[in-house]
């Protein structure tokens, strides 16, 4: 019996547990395989996260929306810049006396009436725009933050997916050989027929898990593709190079206090404005006293001036008030939230680390100790199920440690993400 080749394959596996788990293969004659790129995509192993990002922003809703709300914001801005604080309103009256006694009198009346801008109120509704035109860009950057949290969660299953149809591939195929070398054995009668029995029994438990990886594989991938549009797997090489910067803003601590601002601004405009915009009327009016007499033009200019009460300002002054005090609890509820999960992330980080520390030596003990009882076996010292309990444990243990590999690539992710950092 020679099972060599069943630990080759298990040392491989097992050191693919040292290197980036998105540099392995996970490719076989049976096993999927890389879809051609689509025109302008990156080749595979070449698509960076960044890319993915801007191609999946392209296809994304809340690329609709920010685009949106940044033309509203502008809109609003735009209209600070006009001398009238509404759109003028034109104004047209006739009167005539030929209903009482119709001698022939007869008035008409054209005219503009212009709404003009309280003292300040100018001032105030451009700063209350240029906070919604700031709101905006800061919406923008945090949709493309949560969308890519989703694109790091998708790549990072792609590649734990990848490395554990790599194991199981490998385990497939070495225990295969393992069979038909029992089976060789068995027929020249060094071996019993129960050794070839339990040697095929492995192969197929090992195949139908090749199986069951196949299709988590072939799911990540289709998610990532709803995502992205894109068919090529992403290359997260330089994935965790990022590092925090000490001087950028969480996004979300961005987007918080730009509501803040807002809902100051919205406050300054609302004591700005405590009674309706006055109108400035300019007319022309021609009067006809009469049949035999000639008509008479004059110019009419007119002001009206609204009031403001009590009943008008105290609920506008209550919502924009209590608006600004929701803005001011929401941000420092939020500061709070992110510095406890960037705590979190770090913690998960570490863990992370020393799990994989502690895998990648317990598979390395298993690796040697089967190929101890390997070569016993070899021997006729120890039986062959000794040997395939070694060869499982080892297995086993490979899968766990490049299960980690994966694992800890996506902690660095997530620390990441809750530092608000882009790809």
């Amino acid at each position: 019996m020679n099972p060599s080749p069943w630990l080759c394959a298990c040392v491989i596996a097992g050191s693919l547990a040292g290197s980036p788990v998105w540099a392995q293969p996970a490719a076989s004659p049976g096993g999927p395989q890389p879809t051609r790129p689509a025109s302008g995509e990156p080749a595979a192993g070449k698509l960076t996260l960044r890319f993915a990002l801007d191609a999946a922003w392209q296809r994304a809703v809340q690329a609709r929306e920010s685009d949106g709300q940044r033309r509203r914001a502008e809109a609003d801005r735009a209209s600070t810049s006009k001398l009238w604080a509404a759109p003028p309103s034109l104004e047209l009256s006739h009167r005539n006396d030929r209903l009482p006694r119709n001698a022939g009198q007869r008035e008409t009346e054209i005219g503009v009436a212009v709404p003009l801008w309280l003292p300040g109120q100018r001032a105030a509704r451009a700063g209350a725009a240029e906070a919604a035109a700031a709101l905006a860009q800061a919406a923008e950057q945090v949709a493309r933050l949560r969308l890519a949290g989703e694109l790091r969660e998708a790549a990072w299953q792609i590649a734990a997916a990848q490395a554990d149809f790599a194991e199981a591939d490998a385990k497939a195929q070495g225990l295969k050989q393992l069979a038909d070398d029992v089976e060789r054995r068995v027929r020249a009668g060094d071996l019993a027929r129960a050794d070839a029995l339990a040697a095929q029994a492995e192969h197929l438990a090992a195949t139908a898990l090749q199986s069951e990886v196949r299709q988590r594989l072939q799911a990540a991938r289709a998610r990532w593709a709803l995502l992205t549009g894109l068919a090529a797997a992403p290359d997260l090489t330089a994935a965790n190079d990022v590092t925090p910067d000490s001087s950028a803003t969480h996004p979300e601590l961005q987007l918080a206090r730009q509501y803040t601002e807002l809902a100051r601004q919205r406050v300054e405009l609302m004591r700005r404005s405590r009674r309706d915009a006055p109108e400035l009327t300019v007319a022309v009016r021609q009067d006809t006293p009469g049949r035999t007499e000639s008509s008479q033009g004059s110019l009419v200019i007119g002001l009206r001036l609204p009031f403001g009460t009590d009943d008008r300002n105290r609920p506008l002054e209550a919502a924009a008030l209590s608006e600004l005090d929701v803005a001011q609890a929401h941000e420092q509820r939020l500061r709070e939230r992110v510095d406890s999960d960037v705590a979190a992330a770090r913690d998960a980080l570490r863990t992370a680390q020393e799990q994989l520390d502690a895998e990648t030596a317990r598979a390395r003990l298993l690796r040697e100790r089967a190929t101890l009882i390997d070569k016993s076996c070899r021997a006729g010292e120890s039986p062959l199920p000794d040997l395939l309990r070694a060869l499982a444990a080892a297995a086993q243990a490979d899968s766990a440690a490049t299960k980690q590999a994966a694992a800890l690539g996506l902690a660095h992710a997530r620390l990441q993400q809750s530092l608000g950092l882009l790809p």
